[in-house]
């Protein structure tokens, strides 16, 4: 018997930082995800095999079937070895939401495959968490806290085919489903800064920052509301501008802009974690001739990246 589970990438337009702390947010999913496929097998154990999108195995291992030892792992090196036991984690708290996930558990051959490569910082954990949820019949948002923590934004994503607005707050998230699509869309371009940020360490530091939080929530929350609803390329820019200013101001750290791309004639906004992964940038066709000239290449056009 085979079981097939797919999650989609994600995309955080309005709200990085401050949506961990309540903020209304806009996020995308991405046509990108990754998927999972599960197989009973004779065996006596767990085979696990992730591959990337070249599909290159980035990692595998074998666990114990009846307690999820981790048996071995096919490249010994701590890289590998934290993602055995990072994985084992995430297996074992998914059988303490759902204590039948597993049970009489024989032998599994799981796979997993990304449609996206692993550096973009589009989901490869998100996905990967909301795919093991579907699995175990446990709520994603709880898995998520309890494992690798952070707002439930992209596990969101995962289950969304539109764009959405997002709100963590006390109780539980909400999500509510948006018809994201102004008609300046050709003018919104992804470019990639050719690096992957760790979003655990930039979540650190903004919680380390002061700053007048619920100021900083209400003008978000307005810009986001703004952002979702205008219909004027320019009132689009002045929008994500005024956001970058804001989280410059918090996080103490020059826009993305100010930093690269100072002379660019269109608006630049920072996405997810600052510092790397995707920014969007407004512009037109010259916008693919300025980024490639200063060595990014990895540029979409909206409608090319995003559902």
């Amino acid at each position: 018997m085979t079981k097939e589970f797919y999650s989609n990438g994600k995309l955080l337009l309005t709200g990085e930082y401050v949506v961990l702390d309540g903020a209304l947010s806009l996020a995308v999913p991405t046509i990108y995800g990754q998927n999972l496929v599960v197989t009973n097998t004779e065996e006596n154990h767990i085979s696990w095999k992730s591959f990337d999108v070249n599909n290159m195995i980035w990692f595998s291992a074998n666990f114990s079937s009846s307690d999820l030892t981790i048996l071995n792992t096919d490249k010994k090196d701590e890289i590998w070895n934290n993602t055995a036991k990072t994985l084992q984690s995430i297996l074992k708290e998914a059988q303490i939401l759902n204590p039948n996930f597993l049970k009489d558990c024989k032998g599994l051959a799981v796979k997993t495959k990304l449609d996206f490569p692993r550096d973009w910082g589009l989901g490869s954990s998100s996905t990967l968490i909301n795919n093991i949820a579907s699995w175990a019949s446990v709520n994603a948002f709880d898995l998520l806290e309890n494992t690798m923590g952070g707002s439930g934004y992209d596990i969101a994503c995962a289950q969304n085919n539109t764009p959405i607005f997002y709100q963590k707050t006390t109780n539980k998230p909400t999500t509510t489903s948006l018809n994201f699509n102004p008609s300046f869309i050709e003018h919104i371009y992804f470019i990639h800064l050719n690096k992957k940020q760790n979003s655990r360490d930039a979540i650190s530091k903004y919680k380390e920052s002061t700053f007048n939080k619920e100021e900083l929530i209400k003008n978000i929350n307005q810009i986001t509301k703004e952002i979702s609803s205008t219909t004027s390329l320019a009132i689009f820019n002045t929008l994500i501008t005024k956001h970058e200013v804001l989280l410059s101001k918090a996080l103490k750290t020059p826009t993305v802009k100010e930093l690269l791309f100072a002379n660019y004639n269109g608006a630049i906004k920072s996405l997810g974690a600052w510092g790397g992964d995707f920014i969007l940038a407004t512009g037109d066709e010259d916008t693919l001739t300025y980024f490639k000239q200063k060595g990014y290449n990895t540029i979409f056009k909206y409608t090319d990246l995003i559902k």
